[in-house]
């Protein structure tokens, strides 16, 4: 099998790609590393690194966007807003399974929660001159420090495995006390670790969001997919948990690209309450020409990323929602896959001697879904990724999470099916007897 693959390939490839910290490399790099070791060694990996969608996309989407390419929207710039039946059926998503009710006019598609997110950013980062940090409740998407990192944006951050509950309310008051916090950023259900935000602690951070007049952006890039509860019926509880139950200091982020499987062709909702919309920030004529939060956002922030996002596209996203506002499509049921290459990827795992790093969810077992987190005894985090690119299996450091926990791994199960599990099943062994 040409496992274990020697160091000295390793080292060259590492040396190859300018990565002088495995701890500290990109998903992106350790992306492009692996396709050049599988290459030079014929090895096939087993990729836990970067969170690609292992699941088709519902024909219900793609046939949408085929027949919007045959009407000729190709030639067409989409409206900066967003098409109008897309708009009308984000509103209605988030009604039917957030339970919160917002106007279509304060829905906006974006090119991927990654465009969304840098949206954000440029307008709620700079919305109050005195407000110049943005707070990570943490582990969190690595990219989006890079992204502040890019607009010369300060942050701070916290791991809050230590402060779950009652015990975030004195956390989040440490950090927003001081009248420098603009915005707070957090994932639930959360990449890396899956934890998922209790009522409570949602209702915790919006009490703090109300307190210090700060904004929330909520990243639900993974809708529905604490599978420990069914989120996947329209218009009846129980809803996706969400910050919008308790502040109006709220954008949320939802994703096309897991809940849906159509990440190629970048979409996702960018939802901004609407009295957040509504309201003027002076500070925002820094940069933009309206003082009205909405306003910047897109026709400042948005238009001058993007000038809208792709117009076909549109039309597949509003298919799906569509059909899920309607009932005729669960799309939860759809990703639960996800859920069980997890359990089969954990239990593998643990049986030759690994351990899940976040393995609790305040009193529960960790639920099982796209991400977990892996140790390895007494390897850190960057010894251990080193070591199993030796035996074809690749994945991230926390270190680039904003974990305190730098002796764990982030493993991704969107890439692993049954060849992969028969892969882990071979190489696993090995690697524990050999260390």
């Amino acid at each position: 099998m040409n496992i274990p693959i020697s160091k000295q390939i390793i080292d060259t490839a590492l040396h190859r790609n300018g990565i002088h910290d495995i701890a500290k490399a990109s998903i992106r790099q350790i992306v492009k590393l692996v396709n050049e070791l599988e290459t030079e060694t014929g090895v096939e990996f087993v990729k836990m690194e970067m969170g690609v969608p292992g699941l088709s996309p519902a024909s219900i989407g793609v046939d949408a966007e085929i027949q919007a390419l045959k009407n000729g929207v190709a030639s067409i710039y989409p409206n900066i807003e967003g098409i109008p039946e897309l708009k009308t059926e984000m509103a209605r998503f988030v009604q039917s399974f957030l339970n919160v009710t917002v106007s279509p006019q304060s829905c906006v598609p974006t090119v991927g929660s990654m465009q969304g997110a840098f949206a954000c950013f440029l307008t709620a980062c700079r919305s109050n001159a005195a407000k110049t940090k943005l707070l990570f409740i943490d582990p969190g998407f690595p990219v989006q420090k890079q992204q502040l990192q890019i607009l010369g944006l300060a942050f701070e951050s916290f791991d809050v495995y230590n402060y779950r509950g009652a015990a975030l309310r004195q956390k989040l008051e440490e950090y927003c006390s001081s009248g420098t916090i603009s915005t707070i950023l957090y994932s639930s259900p959360n990449n890396p670790t899956w934890i998922c935000f209790t009522d409570e602690e949602l209702q915790i951070i919006a009490d703090i969001a109300s307190k210090y007049d700060i904004i929330v952006i909520e990243d639900l890039a993974y809708f529905g997919m604490d599978f420990r509860t069914d989120y996947g019926i329209p218009g009846q509880p129980p809803y996706q948990p969400t910050v919008a139950q308790y502040t109006k200091n709220y954008i949320l982020l939802i994703s096309a690209s897991k809940a849906f499987s159509y990440a190629g062709q970048r979409i996702a909702a960018l939802i901004v309450s609407d009295e957040l919309a509504k309201r003027t920030y002076p500070d925002l004529l820094r940069y933009f020409s309206s003082a009205e939060f909405g306003k910047a956002l897109i026709f400042g922030a948005l238009y001058g990323l993007s000038s809208g996002t792709a117009h076909s596209v549109q039309y597949a996203f509003a298919a799906l929602l569509r059909e899920a506002n309607n009932g005729t499509y669960n799309f939860v049921k759809d990703v639960q896959e996800y859920g069980r290459r997890a359990k089969a990827m954990k239990e593998l795992f643990v049986k030759y001697g690994f351990s899940i790093v976040y393995d609790t969810d305040i009193d529960k077992p960790i639920a099982d879904g796209f991400y977990f987190t892996i140790s390895y005894k007494h390897l850190k985090g960057s010894e251990l990724v080193y070591e199993l690119l030796q035996y074809g299996i690749s994945a991230i450091t926390l270190d680039i999470t904003g974990s305190e926990r730098t002796q764990g791994l982030r493993a991704c199960t969107s890439q692993i099916g049954n060849k992969q599990l028969n892969y882990l099943q071979e190489r696993l062994p090995l690697f524990n007897t050999n260390h």
